[in-house]
């Protein structure tokens, strides 16, 4: 594979081609298996901005515990059978690198592309290209590109399940979501009013957002930070945390290490899941930005 200034291939955990990109605006890291971004982090921004699990296994036909992992075509576990793969099949399989440039800006710019196949229709009957195009630099956009390529309407759920890395879970305010309702996985389903202030997260937590266009902001006093996470084209907003006990069930996470990470994540699942024409495409996009925490 071709590298460019600044963006080089190298060989990485478990064998995996990975692109490290190395600027004066960012580093960042990732590898095709999964189109799965490891690493960001604008400069002079010491601590990480993405969460990677140290417990993460690099092996075919397991996910990447971290960063952002693309789930697609269903989200959380198939709706119909448990036997297919709990996010779908994307982030395991490996994608195609279509495009690895520096736009005007300066920023890294690598386009990856999943297209359907026997494999694939083995798992979902359906005829698809699902793209996601990265620019890398002060700030991170993600734009996931779903195209209907057969002659049938498809459905599909998409997520960037993006793991945001925090001083203290228990610490840190999400703004953006007062007044919305959500699913509360945790606590059977149930569909719940959010309160008027920022959500502080206390245990396990496992909430979808509904009807979220509006972006969110996680205030770290620890790290003294504000990430702020902008969508478009997505109308929900997941917000997850294993908490204590679940952790130490989950072989790749383990340990306290579940006080280092909140997942809010751009999508669109559920009653906001995407119907697609044939020939019709959907994109949803998500920024990352981060600044000082004020201190007032």
């Amino acid at each position: 594979m071709v590298s460019i200034d600044g963006a080089a291939w190298e060989r990485g955990p478990g064998g995996l081609p990975f692109l490290v990109v190395e600027t004066d605006r960012c580093r960042a890291r990732l590898t095709p298996y999964g189109a799965h971004l490891c690493e960001w982090a604008p400069a002079g921004q010491s601590a990480p901005v993405l969460f990677l699990s140290p417990r993460s296994a690099f092996t075919a036909g397991t996910a990447i515990r971290g960063g952002v992992p693309v789930c697609f075509p269903w989200f959380a576990a198939h709706p119909s059978d448990a036997r297919k793969p709990a996010h779908g099949f994307a982030r395991t399989r490996m994608w195609q690198v279509d495009e690895l440039t520096r736009d005007d800006a300066r920023d890294v710019r690598v386009a990856l592309r999943l297209a359907s196949d026997a494999e694939t229709r083995a798992y979902w009957n359906a005829a698809f290209t699902l793209s996601l195009t990265l620019s890398l630099g002060a700030s991170l956009t993600m734009t996931a590109e779903v195209e209907n390529t057969g002659r049938d309407e498809i459905v599909y759920e998409l997520a960037l399940h993006t793991y945001l890395a925090v001083g203290d879970v228990e610490a840190i305010r999400i703004h953006g979501l007062e007044r919305t309702r959500f699913v509360d996985k945790v606590d059977g389903m149930r569909d719940t009013a959010a309160g008027s202030g920022p959500l502080a997260l206390a245990g396990e937590t496992d909430r979808v957002f509904l009807d979220t266009t509006a972006p969110c902001t996680v205030d770290d006093p620890i790290l003294r930070r504000r990430i702020r996470v902008d969508k478009r084209q997505s109308r929900t907003t997941v917000v997850w945390n294993p908490g204590s006990e679940k952790a130490r069930a989950v072989p790749d996470i383990g340990g306290d290490v579940w006080r280092r990470f909140v997942c809010v994540e751009t999508a669109n699942c559920g009653p906001h899941a995407v119907r697609l024409t044939p020939h019709a495409r959907h994109a949803m996009t998500a920024r990352i930005d981060v600044a000082p925490l004020d201190p007032r």
